[in-house]
Protein backbone atom coordinates (compact mmCIF):
# COMPACT_ATOMS: atom_id res chain seq x y z
CA UNK A 1 0.00 0.00 0.00
CA UNK A 2 2.21 2.62 1.24
CA UNK A 3 5.06 1.81 -1.71
CA UNK A 4 2.41 2.46 -4.40
CA UNK A 5 0.74 5.42 -2.69
CA UNK A 6 4.68 6.74 -2.64
CA UNK A 7 5.39 5.97 -6.12
CA UNK A 8 1.79 8.07 -6.79
CA UNK A 9 2.70 11.04 -5.20
CA UNK A 10 6.09 11.46 -6.31
CA UNK A 11 4.79 11.44 -10.06
CA UNK A 12 2.81 13.84 -8.79
CA UNK A 13 5.47 16.08 -7.44
CA UNK A 14 7.14 15.88 -10.53
CA UNK A 15 4.01 17.02 -12.27
CA UNK A 16 3.75 19.95 -9.52
CA UNK A 17 7.11 21.05 -10.07
CA UNK A 18 7.17 20.82 -14.01
CA UNK A 19 4.12 23.44 -13.41
CA UNK A 20 5.97 25.43 -11.70
CA UNK A 21 8.48 26.25 -13.50
CA UNK A 22 6.39 26.33 -16.51
CA UNK A 23 3.58 28.82 -15.04
CA UNK A 24 6.67 31.17 -14.16
CA UNK A 25 8.50 31.09 -16.90
CA UNK A 26 4.95 32.37 -18.39
CA UNK A 27 5.15 34.70 -15.77
CA UNK A 28 8.34 36.59 -16.98
CA UNK A 29 7.16 36.50 -20.42
CA UNK A 30 3.67 38.36 -20.02
CA UNK A 31 5.30 40.55 -17.55
CA UNK A 32 8.08 41.09 -19.53
CA UNK A 33 5.42 42.18 -22.10
CA UNK A 34 3.25 44.61 -19.76
CA UNK A 35 0.36 41.79 -19.69
CA UNK A 36 0.12 42.09 -15.73
CA UNK A 37 -3.08 40.56 -15.55
CA UNK A 38 -1.88 37.15 -16.93
CA UNK A 39 1.31 37.53 -15.48
CA UNK A 40 -0.12 37.62 -12.13
CA UNK A 41 -2.26 35.33 -12.97
CA UNK A 42 0.43 32.57 -13.85
CA UNK A 43 2.24 33.93 -10.70
CA UNK A 44 -0.28 32.91 -8.69
CA UNK A 45 -0.64 29.47 -10.10
CA UNK A 46 2.65 28.89 -9.97
CA UNK A 47 2.72 29.71 -6.15
CA UNK A 48 -0.61 27.24 -5.67
CA UNK A 49 1.60 24.66 -7.33
CA UNK A 50 4.15 25.27 -5.15
CA UNK A 51 1.94 24.82 -2.46
CA UNK A 52 0.76 21.47 -3.75
CA UNK A 53 4.00 19.74 -4.02
CA UNK A 54 4.82 20.68 -0.16
CA UNK A 55 1.54 18.81 0.90
CA UNK A 56 2.66 16.11 -1.60
CA UNK A 57 6.02 15.68 0.05
CA UNK A 58 3.93 15.78 3.77
CA UNK A 59 2.30 12.55 3.05
CA UNK A 60 5.27 11.15 1.58
CA UNK A 61 7.45 11.20 4.31
CA UNK A 62 4.32 10.50 6.79
CA UNK A 63 4.30 7.03 4.93
CA UNK A 64 7.74 6.75 5.58
CA UNK A 65 9.08 7.57 1.61
CA UNK A 66 11.81 9.83 -0.09
CA UNK A 67 10.47 12.86 -1.73
CA UNK A 68 11.80 13.38 -5.27
CA UNK A 69 12.39 16.80 -5.96
CA UNK A 70 12.81 16.24 -10.00
CA UNK A 71 10.40 18.31 -12.58
CA UNK A 72 8.69 15.70 -15.03
CA UNK A 73 9.51 17.98 -17.59
CA UNK A 74 11.31 20.54 -19.39
CA UNK A 75 10.21 24.00 -19.73
CA UNK A 76 8.61 25.04 -22.82
CA UNK A 77 10.08 28.27 -24.41
CA UNK A 78 6.39 29.27 -25.73
CA UNK A 79 6.03 33.61 -25.92
CA UNK A 80 2.83 33.53 -27.90
CA UNK A 81 -0.30 34.48 -24.50
CA UNK A 82 -2.90 32.17 -26.60
CA UNK A 83 -0.33 28.70 -26.52
CA UNK A 84 0.49 29.81 -23.18
CA UNK A 85 -3.22 29.58 -22.01
CA UNK A 86 -3.56 26.68 -24.45
CA UNK A 87 -1.07 24.78 -22.84
CA UNK A 88 -2.15 25.64 -19.05
CA UNK A 89 -5.75 24.59 -19.74
CA UNK A 90 -3.39 21.37 -21.02
CA UNK A 91 -1.65 20.62 -18.29
CA UNK A 92 -4.34 21.47 -15.61
CA UNK A 93 -6.26 19.22 -17.37
CA UNK A 94 -4.42 16.01 -17.83
CA UNK A 95 -3.40 16.62 -13.92
CA UNK A 96 -6.99 16.58 -12.91
CA UNK A 97 -7.37 12.96 -15.02
CA UNK A 98 -4.30 11.55 -13.21
CA UNK A 99 -5.07 12.83 -9.82
CA UNK A 100 -8.64 11.43 -10.29
CA UNK A 101 -7.05 8.10 -11.27
CA UNK A 102 -4.30 7.99 -8.45
CA UNK A 103 -7.48 8.30 -5.95
CA UNK A 104 -9.29 5.60 -7.16
CA UNK A 105 -5.81 3.58 -7.27
CA UNK A 106 -4.93 4.50 -3.56
CA UNK A 107 -8.57 3.85 -2.35
CA UNK A 108 -7.87 0.45 -3.54
CA UNK A 109 -5.02 0.15 -1.82
CA UNK A 110 -7.04 1.07 1.62
CA UNK A 111 -5.23 4.55 1.73
CA UNK A 112 -7.87 6.99 2.38
CA UNK A 113 -5.54 9.76 3.40
CA UNK A 114 -3.63 9.71 0.31
CA UNK A 115 -6.96 9.58 -1.51
CA UNK A 116 -8.39 12.56 -0.23
CA UNK A 117 -4.99 14.24 -0.98
CA UNK A 118 -5.28 13.66 -4.47
CA UNK A 119 -9.07 14.21 -4.29
CA UNK A 120 -8.60 17.99 -3.15
CA UNK A 121 -5.71 18.44 -6.18
CA UNK A 122 -8.58 17.38 -8.76
CA UNK A 123 -10.52 20.69 -7.11
CA UNK A 124 -7.44 23.37 -7.75
CA UNK A 125 -6.55 21.90 -11.04
CA UNK A 126 -9.80 22.13 -12.23
CA UNK A 127 -10.14 26.13 -10.70
CA UNK A 128 -6.87 26.69 -12.73
CA UNK A 129 -8.34 25.17 -16.04
CA UNK A 130 -11.02 27.31 -15.80
CA UNK A 131 -9.01 30.37 -15.23
CA UNK A 132 -6.84 29.84 -18.03
CA UNK A 133 -10.17 28.93 -19.87
CA UNK A 134 -11.67 32.46 -19.35
CA UNK A 135 -8.82 34.41 -20.10
CA UNK A 136 -8.59 32.08 -23.89
CA UNK A 137 -12.78 33.12 -23.84
CA UNK A 138 -11.57 36.52 -23.24
CA UNK A 139 -8.99 36.88 -25.99
CA UNK A 140 -11.29 35.13 -28.74
CA UNK A 141 -14.36 37.85 -27.30
CA UNK A 142 -11.97 41.18 -27.34
CA UNK A 143 -8.92 40.01 -29.87
CA UNK A 144 -5.98 41.93 -29.99
CA UNK A 145 -7.24 44.63 -27.73
CA UNK A 146 -7.82 42.41 -24.52
CA UNK A 147 -3.77 42.05 -24.89
CA UNK A 148 -3.52 46.06 -25.63
CA UNK A 149 -5.49 47.16 -22.88
CA UNK A 150 -3.11 45.31 -20.50
CA UNK A 151 0.29 46.41 -21.49
CA UNK A 152 -1.83 50.54 -21.96
CA UNK A 153 -3.18 50.00 -18.27
CA UNK A 154 0.70 49.05 -16.77
CA UNK A 155 2.10 52.48 -19.69
CA UNK A 156 -0.45 54.78 -17.52
CA UNK A 157 0.49 53.59 -14.03
CA UNK A 158 4.19 53.74 -15.10
CA UNK A 159 3.12 57.43 -15.83
CA UNK A 160 1.71 58.56 -12.89
CA UNK A 161 4.66 56.69 -10.73
CA UNK A 162 1.98 54.18 -9.68
CA UNK A 163 2.95 50.63 -9.28
CA UNK A 164 1.21 47.93 -12.12
CA UNK A 165 -1.73 46.17 -10.72
CA UNK A 166 -1.44 42.62 -8.67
Amino acid sequence: MREKSIELLNKAVADELAAVHQYMYFHFHCDDQGYDLLANLFKRTAIEEMLHVEKLAERILFLKGEVDMVAGEDVKKIHDVREMLEMGVSMETSSAIDYNNWANICAANADAVTKKVFEALVEDEERHMNQFEDELENMKKFGDNYLALQSIERSKSNAIGRPPVE
